[in-house]
């Protein structure tokens, strides 16, 4: 059996947390299913920039190549820590924090696709801020994501000098070529292919001569695969129904950079938290590929042992199936995690705290759709009567969810237990 190497990147605060419960089901998966994983550990970001110089050393950017694999944790400060660093990178010329670690990683690596599942089963409504008959039947989107074209990776002229003065314009070149796009496309369309759904290509082209460009080419690829359903929607439309009518999209969507990291942050909001989205970015030519969580680093829950694995997890399962083809050991991860929600557990974010203001309002909107429902049942009811049941049962059914809450070790725990009785 073919030992596989996997560079682990830790990250800043969470990302110790959740990358340990990442490895804990990984070697779960490595001991039931006989696979032989070797780990090499080594820190990225701000504990690499504080300890070394460098947010990404020259040594650790040479493990990284020559890696099967990447796991990558969240990395970030609190405002006054980034603030800092970001002061100290400009000064020695590396840029943003962003330029010094997830886009030069992604540069290395080649990494031009970005998978994120956007999944919310209709059991698990209650997870979302919208009403349980938008999310209706459950979410399921595969959201891709291009990541090495576009406006991040244009040439710019910053608008603010080295002084600190503000200048009199600033600029960022969007710019895709037709090889990116058209690999791209190529991918969406597997993608959606293999998993027998819809492709839904996101665009502005109404305004951008990128956003023509893109539409044109995804066009010209459908031509090609007339078997499968191509829709296409422009950006600011896609923006809204994803929060009105969600479900249809149902499938694949395609998204250039920009847009994709904006819209796919708004999906995770929809879903409850970026905490239930994992991501995988992969080289489609060569296979390097790393995969992280879509939040950040959530240095204010940092060390407290709530924060929510699952996204890091996923990503593991993400690894198994897309760098090393086991999709039966991925997929069992995948279920591992569904069965812990379903089993009646959650962690500390997925239940949302009310304010006095807020429960005053959920009550109100109770009151108007059940009202005539207390009525009919009992024709005596007052409305103030009938209110306060409301406020009672709303007040005990926070009181069930707050007993559910468990902690990172819990969950992970959880999920192993989950994939030894699979």
């Amino acid at each position: 059996m073919a030992k596989r190497n996997i560079v682990v990147l830790e990250g800043d605060g969470i990302g110790p947390e959740i990358m340990h419960s990442g490895l804990i089901v990984l070697d779960a998966i490595a001991k039931k299913y006989e696979q032989d994983f070797n780990l090499e550990s080594f820190p990225f970001g701000a504990k690499a920039f504080f300890d070394y110089g460098s947010c990404y050393p020259d040594a650790i950017k040479k493990a990284v190549m020559n890696a099967d694999a990447v796991l990558k944790g969240p990395v970030g400060l609190d405002s006054a820590g980034r603030a800092k660093l970001q002061t100290q990178l400009l000064e020695k010329g590396m840029g943003t924090v962003e330029q010094a670690t997830v886009l030069a990683l992604r540069g290395d690596l080649g990494t031009s696709i970005c998978y994120r599942p956007v999944y919310l089963p209709k059991e698990l409504a209650f997870f979302s801020p919208l009403r349980p008959e938008i999310i209706g039947g459950g979410i399921n989107i595969l959201m891709m994501r291009e990541l090495l074209g576009g406006i991040y990776f244009g040439e710019k002229t910053e608008g603010i000098g080295k002084d600190g003065k503000i200048l009199d314009y600033s600029r960022d070149d969007c710019t895709y070529t037709r090889r990116q796009v058209d690999q791209f496309a190529h991918a969406c369309f597997k993608e959606a292919k293999e998993r027998g759904i819809k492709l839904t290509n996101i665009h502005k082209d109404n305004v951008k001569a990128t956003g023509r460009f893109w539409k044109a080419i995804f066009n010209e690829v459908g031509k090609k695969n007339p078997d499968l359903k191509l829709e296409d929607c422009l950006v600011d439309s896609f923006a809204t129904f994803l929060c009105t009518k969600p479900t249809s999209f149902n499938g694949v969507v395609a998204l250039e950079n920009m847009e994709g990291d904006i819209l796919t942050d708004q999906a995770g909001g929809i879903i409850g938290s970026l905490g239930l989205m994992p991501s995988a970015c992969v080289n489609s030519e060569t296979g390097q590929a790393y995969y992280e969580p879509s939040h950040g680093s959530a240095p204010d829950i940092a060390g407290k042992g709530s924060a929510n694995p699952y996204s890091m997890i996923g990503s593991v399962a993400f690894m198994l199936e897309k760098s090393f083809g086991l999709k039966k050991e991925s997929q069992i991860v995948w279920k591992a995690l569904s069965s812990v929600f379903a089993q009646g557990h959650m962690t500390r974010e997925l239940v949302r705290k009310l304010t006095e203001e807020q429960e005053q309002t959920r009550a109100e909107d109770d009151m108007r759709r059940l009202y005539t429902a207390f009525h009919t049942l009992d024709p005596t009811i007052t409305p103030e009567r009938a209110r306060g049941l409301i406020l009672y049962s709303n007040r005990k059914y926070d009181e069930d969810l707050e007993k559910k809450v468990v902690s990172t070790k819990e969950f992970t725990d959880l999920v192993v237990k989950n994939i030894l009785v699979e």
